[in-house]
């Protein structure tokens, strides 16, 4: 099978072309297992991350890739949820405990890091961990669903939002696209503010429904309940805390961060940024539930992802136009046609 696949750790700003198109064996599904034709595979930041050293893959060579949508092509042993043909879609969780916390587990398991992932023409899952794919979107539409949405959802939830509050999204790509249509839905009375550097994206914002949108180094024009950030960046961060209200709540939606600006939080004030109770809250990875969850709302909203479909031997410049260009809404991989 094609697949293309990290050898080792690089900066893109060094290598623009980190991944290289490779034939591997078609992997072999173990007990209680599936093996999926993958048709599209969404691009997400954290590949950034895997292939840049902030959270590697344990070992190399690695298929990267965990926003995948396919279908069953094989039953491994004792796998009886799917039935072949069946479409299914994989998120960042390839495997846990099943426990209520499982995204906090030891035994947390990565798709595209800890197991080889969707950027390529076959993988394999526990059938426990892959999700049936509502009716209503096509493969592309779906992809960022899995993990841009299914994140964004789960930082929704802690930032314990209830309707009328005011929430603040920093940075506006993958996940806060989708997170607005979340909350104009599940909240209808919430007042939207979002900081992203990029003009186009602000317009973007505003054309989704924010009730304003600036610069991630403007104030909004009241202070805000809670602000999701999705950003690689700690300037972002203090900026966030300078926006809340006091018992306020930052909900910092990133796997890892980036080193290039961490010379700004010299910049943080306990007076200005973190007193009078405001609170800090990190989401690390997704559970099932959350993956089931969200794409049952998101059907029934329904929201509509903006993407951007490259093919998957042109994973490489999806990636670089990740990390170095402006980005609205999703970039997702066209497998099946390779």
């Amino acid at each position: 099978m094609k697949a293309m696949v990290l050898r080792r750790l690089v900066s893109l700003d060094e290598d623009p072309a980190p991944l290289e198109m490779t034939d591997l064996p078609q992997p072999i599904p173990a007990t209680r297992e599936i093996l999926i034709r993958v048709s599209v595979c969404g691009v997400c930041h954290t590949e950034l991350d895997e292939i840049e050293g902030r959270t590697p893959p344990p070992q190399l060579p690695m298929v990267l890739g965990h926003q995948v949508v396919g279908r069953v092509a094989q039953l491994g042993p004792d796998a009886n949820r799917f039935r072949l043909g069946d479409r299914v879609g994989v998120g960042w969780i390839h495997s846990s405990t099943g426990a209520p916390d499982e995204n906090l587990s030891p035994a947390f398991r990565a798709t595209g890091r800890d197991a080889p992932g969707g950027y390529a023409e076959f993988m394999t899952v526990p059938e426990a961990y892959a999700c049936p794919i509502p009716e209503i979107y096509s493969d592309e539409e779906v992809a960022p669903l899995l993990c841009a949405g299914a994140v964004g959802y789960r930082a929704l939830k802690l930032t314990q939002l209830t309707d009328g509050q005011s929430l603040g999204l920093t940075g506006f790509g993958g996940s806060a696209h989708l997170v607005i249509q979340l909350v104009r839905y599940l909240y209808p009375q919430t007042r939207i503010f979002v900081f992203a550097r990029d003009p186009q994206s602000r317009k973007f914002a505003t054309e989704l429904g924010a009730s304003w949108a600036g610069d991630t180094s403007e104030r909004a024009p009241e202070g805000l309940d809670a602000i999701i950030d999705t950003t690689p960046a700690w300037g972002p961060v203090i900026e966030a805390l300078s926006n809340l209200k006091p018992g306020g709540r930052l909900v910092i939606n990133a796997i890892r961060k980036e080193d290039r600006d961490k010379h700004l939080l010299m910049n943080l004030s306990y007076h200005e940024h973190l007193w009078l109770e405001r609170e800090i809250k990190t989401v690390a990875n997704v559970t099932y539930a959350d993956l089931s969850e969200f794409l049952k709302i998101a059907a029934g909203i329904p929201i509509r992802p903006e993407v951007q479909v490259y093919p998957l031997s042109q994973a490489n410049q999806a990636l670089d136009d990740l990390k170095h260009r402006p980005v609205q809404g999703a970039k997702v991989l066209r497998v099946a046609s390779e």
